[in-house]
């Protein structure tokens, strides 16, 4: 870790900066007392295919099945249009099949 000035930050800022890119980290005075630290941000590693192909395995897997049966059960129709036939006739109607095939 180096310490320099305030003035010296000033003048030579763009050298600073490039020191620090390059991951040296300085303390800063003003009137001798040191008053900021700059140094580099941490950088995220970019992961390569091996990594991301291992970290994809990780993911927990999802039953669709059950999960669109859950989804049925919660947006059913029953819940919405109750024993009204007309009513019952117009929801239909404006419904998606749901027919698989």
């Amino acid at each position: 870790m180096k310490v320099i000035t305030r003035q010296d930050l000033r003048d030579d800022s763009a050298a600073v900066m490039d020191q620090v890119e390059a991951g040296e980290t300085f303390r800063i005075t003003r009137n001798g007392v040191e008053v900021a630290e700059l140094r580099p941000l941490p950088r995220r590693r970019r992961l390569g295919a091996e990594e991301l192909v291992a970290k994809h395995r990780q993911l927990p897997r999802v039953d669709y099945a059950a999960m669109r049966h859950e989804a049925d059960d919660l947006f059913s129709d029953e819940d919405v249009i109750g024993d009204d036939p007309w009513e019952r006739r117009r929801v239909e109607a404006a419904l998606p099949s749901r027919d698989p095939g």
